[in-house]
């Protein structure tokens, strides 16, 4: 299956010196893969002309100077820089030149873009920012990640519906374990709007299992754990600020002096393990799901891995068709409710 991944190498805090070196490392991974590098081709032929073993036929430069800086409005970005890398690595999602978009550039640039090139599937009223969190059992995905901080409770269900079928394809659950976030696990906590929406998703055929606690999120008590994009942007953040500083914490110790250096070295291969466990670049790669394409969003600070991985996420998907899959299901959600609309119409109304 040839996949064709549409990337724009100008996004981000490091732009092609890291997006180049990432992109042609999973071309060599992927060999039915074929890349669209859309950037500055003075800047990007010299990062692959660095590699003699780059296989150039997989490969189609799409040059453009312009590019959407992280400190860019969205308005911007959206009106005034239409031929920036972004915005023509998406348009080329559009045109169907790729299956799949990524990007380390500005999240509110790119969400905007996506949003008014590819537009939404029918039946869902906003996108999702979309993401894999590490737990002690596996992984679990959380969505909103800061694309909305408005939302209500029946986007929150669209989100849920949307993040259920996206870890069922990927991860293979028949009926994913949905959680909403929340400040207590019993009826009784949370705000009026986290209860109507806790309302909405026991009413649905989800496997919804009720409230989720924040550190819950990390015992992998739920496969799907949903949540308002305004919490969900803090949750996430604080989870990698909290990583970093133990990351930081266990180093200053092992420091301190030459026993407790040698007490490190001993037990090197255990901290190896759990930084690279814990290392948010592992999961780096989140869906803005909704669109009608493929469009992943990388960290703007990644670096050469962990921008590698945005890629893969963006195949995988690509592989499993998540567009279609979500497309077929609202779809059909859409048909029903219209169907149940016309049969509780009066007669009066029907004439």
């Amino acid at each position: 299956m040839r996949i064709t991944v549409a990337v724009d190498v100008m996004g981000g805090d490091f732009g092609p010196s890291v997006t180049v070196p990432a992109a042609l490392q999973v071309l060599a991974e992927q060999p039915d893969l074929h890349l669209l590098l859309v950037g500055d081709e003075a800047q990007i032929v010299p990062l692959i002309a660095f590699s003699a073993s780059t296989p150039r036929a997989r490969i189609e430069i799409v040059h453009t100077t312009e590019f959407v800086t992280m400190s860019d409005k969205v308005s911007v970005a959206l009106r005034n820089k239409k031929q920036s890398s972004m915005r023509l690595a998406i348009n080329a999602v559009r045109d169907g030149q790729a299956q799949a978009c990524v990007s380390a550039g500005n999240t509110g640039a790119l969400m905007a873009i996506g949003r008014f090139v590819l537009k939404m599937h029918a039946g869902i009223d906003r996108p999702a920012i979309m993401t894999a969190l590490p737990t002690q059992t596996g992984h679990a995905h959380m969505l909103d990640l800061g694309a909305n901080v408005d939302s209500e409770p029946h986007h929150l269900l669209q989100f849920a519906e949307m993040g259920a079928l996206v870890a069922q394809a990927l991860d293979g659950h028949d009926q994913p374990r949905v959680g909403l976030l929340n400040i207590g696990e019993e009826e009784i906590k949370g705000n009026d709007f986290i209860k109507a929406t806790h309302e909405l998703l026991r009413a649905s055929s989800l496997n919804y299992i009720g409230y989720v606690e924040g550190d819950g999120i990390f015992h992998g008590d739920a496969d799907v754990v949903v949540c308002d994009g305004f919490v969900g942007n803090i949750a996430l953040k604080s989870s990698e600020g909290v990583a970093k500083m133990m990351a930081a914490m266990i180093k200053a110790q092992i420091n301190r002096n030459w026993l407790t250096k040698l007490l490190g070295l001993l037990a090197y291969p255990i901290w190896k393990g759990l930084k690279q466990e814990m290392d948010p670049g592992r999961y780096n790669g989140a869906s803005l799901v909704g669109l009608t394409g493929i469009v992943v969003k990388s960290h703007g600070s990644a670096q050469i891995d962990s921008f590698a991985q945005a890629l893969r996420v963006a195949i995988k998907e690509v592989e499993k068709d998540i567009p279609a899959l979500l497309a077929r299901h609202f779809s059909a959600a859409e048909h029903a409710k219209k169907a149940l609309l016309l049969a509780t119409e009066s007669p009066v109304e029907a004439v």
